[in-house]
């Protein structure tokens, strides 16, 4: 569904990332590892068509990010470390606008019922956004993602500033919606919810997918230590 082929991005005389090649089929969840820096947040861009590569591949279901750019955002759906929504609009009417913007009409009932499952309180989604924390804006995000039917799902530091329980309900979400068969891509500095939440764990230093780690058959600690290692060597 998600797949870099040599994918290489420099800015200037800065090798941002260096001919990196990996793949996520449907319903696995791949988080990057890495220092600021490593090419994480470069590598959400290329998939996006936020940057042109300067040589390789990024590409959607198939569909080359820098051939038709338009096509392969169709099918993704991006929650950033900060989620953008309009501050003087509900939660309902956000998600309305949003779908919309992808081509689908849905009724106020099928909008509710899409932000219940996003886990966004009933009492919320008819108040204004600007009265919401964090967490509740990226539930509302998960929202907009179900609600185009997005293949894939690009992450990027979700997790940063929220606290305990709201990180361990975005990340029970994630958890969902990839069961559901959506490929999913997170770049985070958080190993111990890298470590929960993943799938495949990769780890990334300067532009380079250095390794690729089964969270299962490793412990907290051993993620820790594999990944200082490579930060250290």
């Amino acid at each position: 569904m998600l797949e870099a082929r040599k994918l290489t991005k420099r800015f200037g005389d800065h090798l941002a990332l260096d001919s990196l090649s990996l793949s996520i089929p449907p319903g696995e969840i791949l988080c990057l590892l890495g220092a600021n820096g490593a090419g994480k947040t470069t590598t959400i861009n290329l998939f996006l068509g936020f940057l042109q590569p300067d040589s390789g591949s990024a590409l959607v279901d198939g569909v080359d990010v820098d051939e038709d750019c338009q096509a392969a955002r169709h099918r993704l759906a991006y929650i950033p470390e900060q989620v953008t929504l309009y501050r003087n609009l509900t939660g309902v009417e956000n998600l309305q606008y949003f779908a919309g913007l992808s081509g689908r009409k849905l009724t106020r009932d099928e909008l509710h019922d899409y932000l219940n499952k996003a886990g966004l309180p009933k009492t919320a989604v008819d108040r204004n956004v600007g009265t919401y924390s964090k967490g509740m804006r990226q539930k509302v995000g998960i929202a907009i993602a179900m609600a185009k039917q997005a293949k894939a799902l690009l992450l990027d530091e979700p997790t940063s500033g929220l606290d305990p329980k709201a990180s361990n309900e975005f990340s029970n979400l994630i958890k969902q919606v990839s069961k559901n068969g959506v490929a999913v891509l997170m770049a985070t500095h958080d190993l111990f919810n890298a470590k929960e939440l993943a799938t495949r764990i990769g780890i990334m230093k300067s532009g380079k997918l250095v390794e690729t780690l089964d969270p299962e058959a490793i412990t907290h600690r051993d993620l820790e230590r594999i990944y200082l290692q490579h930060m250290h060597a």
